[in-house]
């Protein structure tokens, strides 16, 4: 009863603060204009700063959370909860800066790198010995590396690489926030079982997704909000930071991201390779790719809802050698996906050579 209490009202806030942030986006012109960029493939100018209505949604009830629900800070100290707080706060202030000003791309790494520090000095991860291995003895991570824990890189790469993940995937309406929902609701159930036994990450896990299902009637196609800078960033850095004190389990946001994080490298691959900046835009993504073999962007989104749902689920029960085969499965998906998306495009335009020999 008290997860569902605290998901309605990290939902009814939501609702409350989506309509005012998307007033507050078109008075301060804080919006995305259509027919400005090849991914841009909405019709009508929409409102941005999605983020800052989904971080205020989630911050309430976490606040309140923290108020009534007396959470046992032995078990995740009050740090831990301030470092969540003040690194999504600077994304989401950096985010909303871009996304006013349009700020280039060597100044928007700034701040992930500033928020992935911050969870390093709460100690999130910090204290982590060793990752799991499916093989046999765990790979410890107590060494000093450059003055530093080895741990605490992993932490920040880890942190960076989630926030970048979810960054490149918004591209279609509600595609970021859906995914992110579930891998939210996986690290409930995962919290909640036997083995993990975690109450206060369920909590803030179901709080997450209280936050983005409110967010999503507003956001799912047709969008009358996007998520901008400040949104798609943030949304990483929470399922980063829920992987991390969720017992490590990196393998499960892993699963749920499976696809994003497979599309982000090889389209980031495919950039440096045609010496362009891997931070530019363009519509390389599987997502625009499903809309190019005529998809529409309510299919192309459900798709890969439906992806990240079943192997999320599936997450929640493997232990490692089967997360580690799932990761191979998915893998396999992913490839099978994008070489069937090739040959159907080839087959609906013939003219083209090769649908992947230069990125749009």
């Amino acid at each position: 009863m008290p997860y569902l209490i605290y998901f309605l009202i990290a939902l009814a806030a939501s609702f409350v603060f989506t309509p005012l942030v998307m007033r507050a986006a078109f008075k301060l012109k804080i919006i995305d204009v259509p027919g400005t960029h090849p991914k841009k493939i909405h019709e009508q100018p929409t409102a941005l700063l999605g983020g800052v209505a989904v971080f205020l949604s989630f911050l309430s009830a976490l606040l309140l959370y923290l108020y009534f629900g007396k959470p046992d800070l032995n078990v995740v100290p009050m740090k831990f909860f301030l470092g969540i707080i003040f690194g999504g706060l600077i994304l989401v202030l950096g985010g909303a800066i871009d996304d006013k000003y349009n700020l280039p791309p060597k100044v928007l790494w700034l701040f992930p790198a500033l928020a992935s520090l911050v969870v390093i000095w709460s100690g999130i991860g910090v204290g982590i010995k060793f990752i799991s291995n499916p093989f046999g003895t765990a790979i410890s991570l107590d060494y000093i590396f450059l003055g530093l824990p080895l741990s605490a890189i992993f932490v920040w790469v880890w942190m960076m690489g989630m926030i970048f993940t979810t960054k490149l995937l918004d591209g279609l309406d509600g595609l970021c926030a859906g995914i992110a929902l579930i891998g939210g609701l996986t690290m409930f159930a995962l919290s909640l079982g036997e083995k993990i036994n975690q109450p206060i990450t369920a909590s803030i896990s179901i709080i997450f997704a209280g936050a983005l299902l409110g967010y999503l009637f507003f956001a799912f196609n047709p969008a009358s909000i996007f998520l901008g800078e400040s949104g798609s960033t943030f949304l990483g850095f929470i399922l980063g930071v829920l992987a991390i004190i969720s017992g490590a389990k990196i393998a499960t946001a892993l699963l749920v991201m499976g696809i994003p994080i497979l599309d982000v490298a090889w389209v980031i691959v495919k950039r440096l390779w045609y010496h362009r900046s891997p931070f530019s835009g363009d519509r390389q993504h599987l997502h625009f790719k499903l809309l190019d073999i005529g998809l529409t962007q309510r299919q192309a989104v459900l798709v890969l809802y439906a992806i990240s749902a079943v192997f999320g689920g599936v997450a929640v029960f493997l232990q490692s050698m089967g997360k580690l085969v799932a990761l191979v499965i998915l893998t396999c998906l992913m490839v099978g996906l994008a070489l069937t998306t090739v040959v159907l495009y080839k087959r609906q335009h013939p003219h083209i050579p090769d649908l992947f020999d230069k990125a749009k």
